[in-house]
């Protein structure tokens, strides 16, 4: 036992030479524990001091008393995870079906698949919502005009459900038409010469090699239900969630008690989820002997399937297509729904007033600066964690994996009650952290912090299939860390690096339920006045800046595509 202790402790002490003879690594070590305990860490540590503060400096659990007891309070936890699983099994019954056609039917367009996976990620989180309202709303183009219907309320329950399924159903797909592809055609064509029908290796077979992957992509969306703010708040009507009635309290009747108090019981729920989905349902592996494809899958061609299946697909595709192009229809008619003549109103309001343009270039530019920024940092948490030893490495990839499960809401709370001061070092008055709340930085390093989780696990994924002996050989070659980094590292992982820039520009672009608690009067971002636009009813305006907030996206996601492109053929 002392002999183990004694070659971990020569261990540790030679990592600890190796990082002070390299200064670049030890202060770049250094500045990402700094980054995630400032930005992750104490946002979440000030939220759980505030829940439990009381009366004039008192502290206590009177605010979880009053969350948990309060009859309204308690109905508001009870509607999240009533609407977690309702959204979370919809979806994945949706996701497996849309998977489940991709690998193993023979349909035409199965590329359209891919394209509506990439919707939510292009478009803010509430088009679908907004989309709903002027199709199934009181005046809506179905319920209204077609149906003749007087008093149809989408607004609620049932509505909530039928959007964020619409969005959330994509994420589910591409978990599940990855691990689909990778199940041996081998296994199920054994089943299927031994005299089993497909029901019988679908059940017997398929399904059980399925259950980690759907259990990963029913707590995924579960997260992501839970979360939401901008959907409950645009369509949810009197049916409160946990991430609306936070915003309510803490902006709205600024009880920053109740309202942090709620944040705490929302984070542990996420969190609770997401340490099952880590630790527990990873660990269930159900794959073949070589987790590889040993050839061609052959697909199944006959009509009494491929007819049925193909006709459900084309209303559903239909349906969630339609949801998404009617945004752009009406921004180009006067009144959607009521007088439809083409016009360009909405945009020449927009353009013709600087206050409207404003929120679209300080969205732009803030996104721009935090995916150039987000996208090199996750990397270099990524090359800590996978290539180097030092203490303190599993705090860094714990808690940046973890930021992934902390809901947008807790964030942007977390941030405005931690940086609306000044931070010293004890004992002088040398400050740390000056007051950031209002500034441009903090909403920059909002958008950093909500891209880096996934960012960490691409690069992670990415040196982890590079053999690091080629790193090594630059080192014994007299290269420092930071030479090392930028000149063998980033080049081989180059397309991680890409694919990283479009998903941080895109996610800063659409982000809503952090920034609404960071933005001043100067600096008014895109979504949230998006938002307000929607609550005031201007409808053709809010479908406008969507519009170009879609395009914006799109022509930043076709560049890099270009450059990824381009870097490919020159290999």
């Amino acid at each position: 036992m002392s002999n183990d202790f004694k070659l971990k402790l020569n261990h540790e002490l030679k990592n600890i030479r190796k990082l002070i003879n390299d200064p670049t690594l030890l202060l770049t070590i250094i500045f990402s524990l700094a980054v995630v305990t400032f930005f992750v860490l104490v946002p979440l540590w000030n939220i759980f001091l505030e829940s439990l503060k009381v009366d004039k400096g008192k502290f206590g659990f009177g605010n979880y008393v009053e969350s948990l007891t309060s009859t309204g309070n308690f109905q508001v936890i009870v509607n999240t995870i009533l609407l977690g699983f309702v959204t979370s099994a919809i979806s994945l019954i949706i996701g497996f079906f849309f998977a489940y056609v991709s690998v193993y039917i023979k349909v035409k367009g199965k590329k359209i698949f891919d394209f509506i996976a990439m919707l939510p990620i292009i478009s803010p989180p509430f088009v679908i919502a907004l989309s709903a309202i002027m199709l199934f709303g009181r005046q809506g183009i179905i319920t209204n005009k077609l149906l003749g219907l007087k008093g149809f309320e989408i607004y609620g329950f049932h509505g909530l459900v039928l959007v964020q399924v619409l969005s959330f159903f994509p994420i589910a797909y591409m978990m599940l038409v990855g691990l689909l592809q990778m199940i041996d055609p081998s296994v199920e064509e054994a089943a299927r010469s031994l005299g089993a029908s497909r029901f019988k290796v679908f059940s017997t077979v398929t399904f059980p090699l399925m259950v980690p992957g759907l259990a990963n992509a029913f707590l995924l969306v579960f997260i992501q239900s839970i979360a939401d703010y901008a959907n409950p708040f645009v369509i949810g009507g009197k049916f409160t969630t946990i991430a609306v009635k936070i915003f309510q309290e803490g902006v709205g009747n600024y009880e920053l008690g109740i309202a942090t108090a709620l944040s705490i019981i929302l984070l542990s729920l996420s969190i609770t989820m997401f340490t099952i989905q880590r630790y527990y349902i990873n660990k269930k592996s159900y794959v073949t002997v070589t987790g590889k494809v040993s050839r061609e899958r052959e697909l199944i061609n006959s009509k009494k399937i491929v007819t049925p299946v193909f006709i459900a697909l084309l209303i559903l595709t239909s349906f969630v297509i339609a949801m998404y192009i009617l945004i752009p229809l009406s921004s180009f008619v006067e009144i959607f729904g009521i007088k439809n003549n083409f016009t360009l109103k909405h945009y020449r309001e927009i353009f013709r007033f600087k206050n409207r343009i404003a929120p679209i270039i300080a969205t732009t530019n803030l996104s721009f600066w935090a995916t150039l920024i987000a996208s090199i940092f996750s990397m270099i948490i990524a090359f800590l964690i996978v290539r180097k030893n030092f203490i303190g490495k599993t705090f860094i990839e714990f808690t940046t994996i973890m930021a992934l499960a902390i809901p947008g809401t807790i964030i942007g709370i977390g941030y405005a009650i931690s940086y609306n001061r000044v931070y010293k070092i004890p004992f002088t008055n040398i400050t740390v952290i000056p007051t950031l709340t209002g500034t441009a930085f903090i909403i920059v390093m909002a958008f950093i912090i909500r891209s880096l989780p996934v960012g960490v696990r691409s690069g992670m994924s990415a040196l982890n299939q590079i053999d690091p002996s080629i790193e090594e050989a630059s080192t014994i070659l007299g290269a420092s860390s930071r030479q090392t980094f930028f000149k063998v590292t980033i080049p081989m992982i180059r397309e991680a690096f890409l694919s990283g820039l479009i998903y941080s520009f895109a996610r800063s672009m659409t982000l809503v339920s952090t920034v609404v608690f960071l933005i001043s009067a100067k600096w008014k971002l895109l979504t949230p006045e998006i938002m307000n636009h929607i609550d005031q009813g201007r409808i053709g305006i809010a479908s406008a800046y969507c519009t170009i907030l879609i395009i914006i996206v799109s022509a930043f996601m076709i560049t890099v595509k270009i450059l990824m492109s381009f870097t490919n053929a020159k290999k």
